[in-house]
């Protein structure tokens, strides 16, 4: 059986994310597919782009979840319940359409499949994932060593199962439950003996101003712009994050790559 990278675009933004990453990926020169999965928000032109990078375009529907659940997890519900503080969320974020990466449980004609968000790129071939084990994910660090105890669903190793996917939306669905940080926090409780994957493998862009010492260019896999997006035009975090918004834009217009070693972090130690 194959194996699958997968990402989920559900709005025109996210196509632009997604471009980014599969570009990224090609240059990797895997041998696994690369899978799009879409909700009907989408466009069937906006996705020829990502068809012609030989990208696997799958349409997804919503989740059959209760009328409560929806409710509670609406962008102005969930965000008032459950604000973030450390960085801002961009409006074209719709917390519910998380909720669509559990689809790609049902894609069991892969052996295993590694989800990446469409807001990441693909330093350097990442095909070891695949021998992972499910559940694998990398920590959601980006502010301080307490954050090594929670895991980010950005970046993760699955087995698609039928039987799993009919659990998870059981578990997910309960009476009153509320997921704050909806598939992560859902994914964490699902899979409460998660396996760590080395913080390189989901490196949060947070990190580059607030763990200086952390960063280390030559290790890092994979990069991930959570919060605010380096497409956005009212970036308010654009002069801090200059160079990696200037790294995702190669990426996203297929331009050669700069050497990134030589990308300076003005906070880290010489």
């Amino acid at each position: 059986m194959h194996n699958a990278f997968v990402t989920l675009v559900t709005n025109a933004d996210y196509i632009m994310g997604a471009t980014a990453l599969a570009h990224s990926l090609r240059r990797t020169r895997t041998s696994a597919d690369v899978v799009v999965l879409h909700t009907g928000a989408v466009e069937q032109d906006a996705l020829v782009g990502l068809k012609a990078l030989g990208c696997r375009i799958v349409a997804v529907d919503h989740l059959p979840l209760s009328d409560g659940f929806n409710q509670r997890h609406a962008r102005r519900n969930l965000h008032g319940a459950a604000p973030f503080t450390k960085g801002r969320k961009p409006d074209f974020h719709t917390p519910l359409d998380n909720f669509c990466k559990l689809r790609l449980w049902q894609l069991t004609e892969y052996r295993t499949v590694v989800f990446l968000d469409a807001d990441v790129v693909v330093l350097k071939n990442i095909d070891k994932l695949f021998d992972y084990p499910e559940f694998s994910a990398a920590p959601n660090v980006y502010e301080s060593l307490a954050d090594f105890h929670r895991l980010n669903s950005g970046v993760f190793v699955a087995r698609p199962s039928t039987e799993t996917f009919e659990r998870m939306l059981v578990a997910l669905d309960q009476p009153d439950a509320f997921w704050r940080r909806t598939d992560q926090t859902f994914l964490e409780s699902f899979f409460p003996d998660w396996h760590g994957l080395p913080v390189f493998m989901n490196m949060l862009q947070y990190v580059w101003f607030n763990m200086p010492a952390l960063w280390d260019w030559k290790a890092i896999s994979i990069l991930h712009y959570q919060y605010e997006k380096p497409w956005e035009s009212n970036h308010p975090k654009a002069e801090q994050l200059s160079p990696l918004i200037d790294l995702w834009h190669a990426f996203h217009e297929g331009r050669d790559i700069p050497d990134i070693t030589g990308f300076a972090n003005p906070g880290a130690a010489s």
